[in-house]
């Protein structure tokens, strides 16, 4: 009876030993999250997934089957946080987290923007909490992405494109934000301050609101106001060329030259040779 109970005693310490190592043990997760944030706009685009990787198997039509809703990734599904309302392919999304749902097929995608953020995958999908849904065209890829990827691309002050590459699959939702009203708004209200945003200001004007009068007058009284400013110069000559003035956009860019090489600013003065060279073929 004695001996029975040792052994009782025993094989019970070990199970105990066993599982304590059992629960030490950490491996490497098979399909990875990453989350990643891109400023954009006014504001920032954050999306979180998990990344799965082929090995060796048919991707799209057999581990991930044509015409069935995928949580786009593994494990949870794909989130998508957006500070500022922006558009996606056109469809208006206001500020806020949601999930990105697609249906996979051969000839086209189906973009699923989901409310259902709580939701583990797939299941608990509702359509009634879609907030948009449009279709748009993979194109195929020269190189083979073993691991599913969500990228930003071609990001500009107010577009970019996230990208969803795998196998040799590549499918493209365009972002855009209207944010111009919103920067002409502070720049009127910060020109009633004692400090003026004239540099913004020709910015705004030249690349958002394609006013060149209103962008070359901001820029002769920020350039006024910061003697010596090599950039702004070379931003000034730029504007003449767009207008025209292709004399005045030379001599301006001459004067930037100067500012320049004095500043030992070897970046400004390649790229003012550039633009000198190009004014001199036109």
């Amino acid at each position: 009876m004695r001996m029975k109970i040792l052994l009782l005693l025993f094989f019970g310490l070990a199970f105990l030993l066993t599982k304590n190592i059992t629960a030490q043990v950490k491996l490497p997760s098979p399909s990875t999250i990453q989350t990643i944030h891109q400023e954009f706009g006014l504001g920032t685009i954050e999306v979180t997934y998990s990344r799965p990787g082929a090995k060796g198997r048919k991707v799209f039509g057999d581990l991930v089957p044509y015409g069935e809703l995928w949580r786009t990734g593994a494990n949870a599904a794909t989130r998508l946080s957006f500070s500022e309302a922006v558009e996606l392919n056109g469809r208006k999304i206001e500020a806020g987290t949601y999930v990105l749902y697609t249906i996979p097929g051969e000839e086209s995608w189906e973009i699923i923007i989901n409310k259902g953020i709580k939701n583990q995958g797939t299941e608990g999908y509702k359509e009634a909490e879609d907030v948009a849904r449009f279709k748009v065209e993979p194109a195929k890829t020269k190189n083979k992405a073993e691991v599913f990827t969500i990228q930003f691309a071609n990001i500009e002050g107010a577009f970019c494109e996230l990208q969803l590459m795998w196998e040799k699959k590549l499918v493209t939702i365009v972002i855009t934000a209207n944010i111009k009203e919103k920067i002409r708004s502070q720049i009127d209200a910060a020109m009633l301050t004692d400090k003026k945003p004239y540099w913004q200001a020709a910015q705004f004007y030249y690349e958002y609101d394609m006013n060149l009068n209103k962008a070359l007058e901001n820029v002769n009284k920020a350039s006024d106001a910061n003697p010596g400013a090599y950039w702004i110069y070379l931003y000034k000559a730029k504007i003449q060329k767009d207008m025209g003035d292709n004399a005045g956009a030379l001599k301006t860019s001459q004067t930037s030259m100067e500012f320049a090489k004095q500043a030992k600013a070897t970046d400004y003065i390649k790229m003012n040779k550039a633009f000198q060279k190009k004014i001199k073929k036109s």
